[in-house]
């Protein structure tokens, strides 16, 4: 029995190929598929892509022109009072975000030390041959120092403004040792920020304790670590001397009214 052989039918046509496009020159989605819908000529695709090129450049210079400013403003370096403006109101706009955590505890407070003496030393390049602590070292670590001393400002300031005077004192002990931990500078010169660090913080101090008078063990316990953080540096000798002063005016008058009582007694 002889088999009939019937010719094969095709499923889906191949479409015809389209022609290679120029080297670098991409199509959009639209225009391959009006491609697809609807061939056009190579003049018309060409005005497309000039349209489309004027469509961006006019969004870049509507939307992006001051953008364009700012990213310039960047490639520049800022002068160390422009730098010091920056970590400011960096710290301002920290200090709208968290209003409640001041309140609370100084546990947000010293994760801000913390990891700002930590930049310092991550900023330090240990690979060198030599010092670790020469002006190279001191150039690149700069920035960190400048943002650790002006948290040291603008968070004493703040709990000042808002009379926390006890978080007053144990912000300024714990800012002490962070700035005792800082690194020494081969230049006497680049330790400045080091001793401006000191003053602000026995400024903050010396501030506090003129308006605050702290219970007798507390003041006991501020004096014994005052006296310890005089060790890193004399700048807190100051407040030192105006504790001694206010538990001296305690006892004395403390010592008053014990006489006054005796002498009522026996009289």
């Amino acid at each position: 029995m002889a088999t009939i052989c019937q010719p094969r039918r095709a499923l889906v046509e191949i479409p015809a190929p389209q022609p290679k496009i120029a080297a670098r020159m991409r199509r959009s989605y639209l225009e391959v598929l009006s491609a697809r819908l609807a061939p056009s000529s190579q003049a018309q695709r060409g005005r497309n892509t000039a349209k489309n090129s004027k469509r961006g450049q006019s969004l870049d210079s509507s939307m992006g022109g001051s953008w364009n400013g700012r990213i310039e403003e960047h490639h520049t370096p800022l002068s160390k009072q422009q730098l010091v403006q920056l970590i400011r109101s960096l710290i301002m706009f920290e200090q709208s975000q968290e209003p409640r955590v001041l309140t609370l505890d100084l546990k947000y407070l010293h994760d801000d030390l913390q990891l700002k003496k930590t930049n310092v030393y991550r900023s330090i390049p240990y690979s060198r041959l030599g010092s670790n602590r020469d002006a190279h070292c001191y150039r690149k670590a700069y920035p960190h120092l400048v943002a650790f001393k002006v948290s040291c400002q603008e968070w004493g300031q703040v709990l000042l403004r808002n009379q926390e005077w006890d978080s007053v004192l144990e912000y300024v002990l714990m800012a002490w040792r962070f700035t005792s931990e800082l690194p020494q500078w081969d230049t006497a010169s680049h330790n400045t920020l080091r001793e401006q660090c000191y003053n602000t913080l026995a400024g903050h101090c010396l501030s506090t304790l003129q308006h605050y008078r702290p219970e007798p063990s507390r003041r006991r316990e501020l004096l014994r670590r005052l006296k310890m953080a005089q060790v890193h540096s004399q700048t807190i000798g100051p407040c030192v001397q105006q504790l001694e002063r206010i538990v001296g005016n305690t006892a004395d008058s403390s010592l008053g009214t014990q006489q006054n009582t005796q002498h009522c007694l026996s009289s």
